[in-house]
């Protein structure tokens, strides 16, 4: 009875491990070429990618205001060209009605932040006066009449009490 398990057992494995053998032997499936709105739709998402590195490596290096108004104003005009490509033939390159909603939220997120960016770049710069430290701590009137060494509590060169 049990000699009668393991040859059906085996009976019913072997097709599905031989599968993947039998599946080197035939021919790879050739890729398809994507239709021409899509290779257009692709260039457009491609672009906007690299303008948003571009902001990333900004970011990184801390740039001026200006600099990042200048760049988030690019990033966001070829979001706008990739949306309005992509709203217009959204339904001959299939592209779901999700994918064009999370478009348009993301290049509302990131027109937000460019409008944020340009007004503190259109601002004045801010005084530059004194900082909390300089108000607490006074300057030294005369730095040469300072004695290193001999203090009450020099204890590297002798009693902190003084001399004996």
């Amino acid at each position: 009875m049990n000699l009668c398990r393991a040859l059906l057992i085996a009976t019913l494995i072997a097709p599905a491990a031989a599968a993947p053998a039998l599946a080197q032997f035939q021919p790879p499936p050739q890729q398809q070429e994507p239709p021409p709105c899509i290779k257009q739709f692709i260039k457009l998402r491609d672009e906007v990618e690299t303008k948003a590195k571009a902001i990333a490596a900004a970011r990184k290096h801390k740039v001026s205001p200006q600099e990042g108004c200048n760049l988030f104003s690019i990033f966001t005009a070829a979001e706008t060209k990739m949306i309005k490509y992509a709203n217009t033939n959204a339904a001959w390159c299939g592209i779901p009605p999700q994918a064009l909603q999370q478009m348009k939220t993301g290049h509302a997120k990131a027109m937000e932040m460019r409008t944020r960016i340009c007004q503190i770049a259109a601002a004045p710069p801010r005084p530059t006066g004194p900082t909390l430290s300089d108000a607490l701590a006074p300057a030294i009137p005369d730095a040469d009449n300072i004695k290193s060494g001999h203090g009450t509590y020099d204890t590297l060169t002798g009693t902190p009490l003084g001399t004996r």
